[in-house]
């Protein structure tokens, strides 16, 4: 009979799965933004709204990766 896991560790657990998550989807997305802007010849403005939230994607999954390794050290 296995022990149960902690509910701590389960919760990193959820968390580390959503931060890869939204890491590859920002990564998907971004670059299909990219390629459709430049098929259909978006103006740069507008492809730059892409850069954007991917940015704050990127700096979303870098904050909630930083509370996971604060997590793991308390």
């Amino acid at each position: 009979m296995q022990p149960r896991p902690d509910p701590a560790d389960l919760a990193r657990a959820r968390k580390s799965r959503t931060v890869g998550i939204v890491l590859a989807g920002t990564i998907v997305l971004w670059m299909g933004a990219q390629w459709l802007g430049g098929q259909m010849g978006w103006e740069t403005r507008y492809v730059f709204l892409f850069d954007l939230a991917a940015i704050a994607a990127f700096l979303w999954a870098l904050v909630v990766t930083y509370q996971i390794w604060r997590g793991r050290r308390g």
